[in-house]
């Protein structure tokens, strides 16, 4: 037992010596105050060891606190600097770094194994092959310094890169111009101390903003989303040029990004990314842009799980992914492909959100910046790097010249004659010296041993060959390139400005934004979701639930809903749906509860007490606390409700009173018009009806609307209808109202307006639909090669038709929704003959045909082009206003009571 106890101790000396060296300080001096046991982890407690081992049976207690006081810290500043977070100088992290760095080294213009590549840079990193190879296809597939060849991955599918021995890579041209200068590279010692690498590269790009970055550390993160190249470019000439940027994520997977709250991609913001999906047909919808952080097999999953849980209903989904997305989603006849649309960015990974964090190096600190800071950084980093090229250039230039000139004295003047008179160095020196001296003031600085020694080393071949015209236009032509340089240091910001804009024009073609911006409107789940399960009431014993199966079906619904449950005592509660739920007994009413409905109104009369008067009241209900219990009445004990109606358009009724006998009442039957109440709030004591007790109520006429027909605006920013005015209006709306869709494709289609309607890119025409008004329209026949003009009448509504012929070279030029459209037709020049433009009036040119009607030949002269001019003048006939105005909160009413118990009613 001692034996197995004394294996699990390990001496100090002996971890000390453990391979770990970047965890600790192996020459660390331990704390002699502290006596130091290490024993095995199970008497670990409490922050002490227990050493059972005294031979006595009792426990000593040894603390350890000097063993962990600075490992912890080491081991986490490591992390941070040494692999997690990339440096601000150059956007890499070491491994990175060392990465490019084997790349320059083994580039011969030729592609290298990446086997290779990876084993040379294991030269610099000291960590295992994988961790190299994984960042290299990271790098590669960001398509921007490494040209690749061979099967790298995909990014949109996820599909992982092949082994390493089977693909190949070099430095792409873009690489090779912007991250290396070995004249002005920082360098440093690799891990081992037989190498020479760098400590950043000279890298004049922003490239940490163009790839992005993405790191977990110990105790902090970094998550710098990838921007467009060219976007970048432009905004470091507007830093150079003093002009305020803006800077906003571009990824590589394209989709539609929301960027409102990027928050300049410090800590805090968000944004929200979604995949771009289309209507393919009635039953079909398409995916051809996925967000950024998914692939397809993510995506389709998380599909295929929302469709699982029920909150979602399709019937199969195809990957036919190859160089560009597509992912066909088949749905039931008869599911809406709008609010599946809506579902799928409410419950799948069609939408995500990303949190951007911008945490770099600096001095060996992390620094929290944003990307607007980060690029000012960058930009003047580049400048600052091209300035010290611009000066070793110019050093270069100054050398050149000076030896030149010096050469060309020391032959003209015949300096190498006398030579075999000096036997030593220094005396051979002096004389040179001395030669030299007449010349000494154009010189553009002293002349060293290391110039004389050169000129005693040039061959006499040369000497006999020398050309002094040559010579003299080198000269100048050194002369020429040290102007430009001094010109180019002088004019250091203009360089710079060149220097981005020569990069755009020559990397720039093809890069350009993927990613569309656009403000995302909110999808509230509720609403979309799909109702997969089954709602049940048991009103007599107050249950509502899905579980309640034996009981009343009232109607489908999700497990996210909510439920509003009104009780014959006047109270009202909303609750989640659950199996079983009690509520309260005697339920009068229930139905799932949407609290953005304001249209919904209840019509409600209650009795006060056991024998009060009788009050009448019209409320709708929003802003609510769940599982709170509401009093609709004037909360007297005993009060009941004699009559409820929920109207789902703010319907009012027209209801008969019948009263009991009592005393002297002369009319016992009487009629009130809800509509002539006003909408108040949920909490209002309501009107009086009668003080006297009622034996029956009867539904005498059913109610229509007395609400104002619902302003609808469409938002063109999110392609949305909206009822809160934003946008353009495109009228006010009755129930039975609905508004026209026609596409560029000469497709078109009338529905009702519902706020989740998803538009198309290619919509032309958006308005309320007219059934009475005409539409015209012009278009190219593909097959018999003619413009043909056209007038009709929608004859089907909530289907989509296309008005124009069916040939694939079909086209439509215009189309018009006025009562009386004139176009101008402008004719091509046949032959040098230009035809005079041609006006014409639509509604006098064709009657009004049948939809599926080919039209009128417009003319048999080739059209340059088809203008639409403003109409003709028209008066449209005029709508009929209703009377009765939208009541509010605010609104009121007063009540009269006649001697017969009947109610008068009278509006403020």
């Amino acid at each position: 037992m001692k034996d197995e106890e004394d294996d699990n101790i390990i001496p100090d000396n002996e971890e000390n010596n453990s391979e770990d060296t970047n965890s600790y300080d192996e020459n660390q001096e331990e704390d002699e105050s502290e006596e130091i046991i290490e024993v095995d982890a199970k008497s670990f407690e409490g922050g002490h060891f227990y050493d059972n081992n005294d031979g006595e049976g009792g426990d000593t207690i040894t603390k350890v606190t000097g063993m962990y006081k600075d490992w912890f810290l080491d081991y986490a500043s490591y992390v941070i600097l040494e692999r997690a977070v990339p440096a601000i100088e150059d956007g890499f992290k070491p491994v990175q770094r060392r990465i490019m760095h084997s790349l320059k080294e083994l580039d011969d213009g030729r592609y290298n194994k990446v086997a290779n590549v990876v084993g040379h840079t294991m030269q610099y990193h000291p960590h295992g092959d994988a961790s190299i190879g994984d960042a290299m296809v990271q790098i590669g597939q960001k398509d921007l310094l490494i040209d690749c060849q061979g099967n790298w991955g995909n990014i949109l599918t996820g599909d992982g890169a092949a082994a390493s021995r089977y693909i190949e890579a070099r430095l792409s041209k873009f690489a090779l111009e912007v991250l290396y200068s070995p004249k002005i590279t920082d360098w440093g010692v690799s891990y081992d101390g037989r190498r020479a690498e760098p400590n950043n590269l000279p890298v004049k790009f922003p490239l940490l903003l163009a790839q992005g970055a993405e790191g977990i550390a110990v105790g902090l993160s970094t998550k710098v989303l990838p921007h467009n190249f060219n976007e970048l470019i432009d905004a470091s000439v507007k830093i150079l040029k003093g002009k305020p940027f803006t800077l906003y994520p571009d990824f590589m997977t394209q989709g539609i990004a929301d960027i409102s709250n990027y928050n300049d991609g410090l800590r805090g913001g968000r944004v929200r990314v979604r995949a771009k999906i289309a209507q393919l047909d009635k039953n079909t919808l398409v995916i051809t842009q996925i967000p950024f952080s998914t692939n397809t097999t993510t995506l389709i999953d998380s599909i295929l799980k929302a469709n699982e849980k029920g909150k979602i209903k399709i019937k199969k989904i195809e990957d036919n992914t190859a160089a560009d997305v597509e992912i066909l989603i088949h749905l039931f006849p008869g599911v809406s492909p709008d609010k599946t649309i809506d579902a799928l960015f409410a419950f799948t990974a069609c939408e995500t959100s990303v949190a951007p964090l911008g945490c770099v190096i600096e001095d060996n600190k992390p620094l929290f910046i944003g990307v607007s800071a980060m690029l000012k950084i960058s930009t003047n980093r580049t400048v600052d790097l091209l300035r010290q090229e611009l000066e070793i250039q110019l050093e270069e230039l100054k050398n050149k010249w000076h030896f030149s000139t010096l050469e060309k004295i020391f032959i003209r003047e015949e300096m190498y004659i006398d030579f075999k008179l000096y036997s030593d160095r220094e005396s051979l020196y002096k004389y040179l010296y001395d030669r030299f001296e007449p010349f000494k003031k154009s010189f553009v600085r002293e002349i060293h041993d290391d110039d004389l020694q050169r000129l005693t080393q040039i061959p006499m071949i040369r000497i006999t060959r020398f050309d002094s015209d040559k010579a003299d236009d080198f000269i100048a032509k050194l002369e020429d390139e040290m102007k430009e340089v001094e010109y180019n240091l002088e004019n250091l910001t203009d360089f710079a400005i060149a220097y981005f804009t020569r990069l755009k024009e020559k990397y720039g073609k093809g890069r350009e934004r993927q990613t569309e911006l656009r403000v995302f409107d909110n999808v509230e789940a509720t609403k979309v979701v799909l109702r997969n399960t089954k709602l049940y009431v048991n009103r007599e014993e107050g249950f509502v639930g899905t579980s309640l199966k034996k009981d009343e079906y009232l109607t489908d619904c999700s497990d996210i809903d909510d439920v509003i449950v009104f009780l014959r005592d006047g109270k009202m509660i909303i609750t989640k749906v659950d199996s079983k739920t009690f509520v309260g007994k005697d339920i009068i009413h229930v139905a799932i509860f949407d609290k953005s409905d304001k249209r919904t109104i209840y019509n409600m009369m209650y009795r006060d007490g056991k024998s009060g008067p009788s009050y009448i009241k019209r409320f709708n209900v929003s802003g609510v606390t769940r599982d709170k219990a509401y009093d609709l009445t004037n909360e007297t004990t005993g009060s009941q409700v004699v009559y409820f109606s929920h109207n789902p358009n703010g319907e009012a009724e027209v209801i008969t009173i019948l009263l009991r006998q009592v005393g002297t009442i002369k009319k016992l039957k009487f009629d009130i018009d809800f509509a002539k109440l006003a909408i108040k709030g949920r909490a209002s004591k309501g009107n009086l009806v009668t003080k006297y007790p009622i034996k029956k109520i009867e539904l005498k006429e059913k109610g229509i609307s007395t609400l104002l027909p619902r302003k609808v605006w469409f938002d063109d920013t999110v392609k949305r209808l909206n009822v809160d005015a934003r946008g353009e209006l495109l009228g006010e709306f009755k129930p039975s109202d609905k508004i026209l869709i026609i596409s560029q494709t000469g497709k078109l289609k009338v529905i009702i307006p519902e706020l989740s309607t998803h538009f198309d890119e290619d919509m032309i025409v958006l308005e309320k639909w007219n059934p009475k008004k005409p539409i015209s329209a012009i278009y190219f026949d593909g097959e018999k090669e003619r413009y043909y003009i056209k007038r009709f009448l929608i004859e089907t509504e909530n289907k989509e038709e296309c008005f124009i012929t069916e040939h694939p070279n079909s086209q439509l030029e215009i189309v018009a929704t006025d009562y009386r459209p004139v176009v101008e037709l402008v004719f091509a020049k046949v032959k040098g003959v230009q035809k005079d433009n041609l006006y014409v009036d639509i509604e006098d040119f064709i009657a009004v045909k049948g939809f599926k009607a080919l039209g009128n030949q417009l003319t048999s002269d080739k059209i340059k082009q088809v203008n639409l001019l403003d109409p003709l003048p028209y008066e449209e006939p005029k709508e009929e206003v209703p009377e009765k105005p939208e009541l509010s909160d605010d609104d009121s009413v007063e009540t009269e009571l006649d001697d017969d118990g009947q109610i008068g009613l009278v509006l403020d």
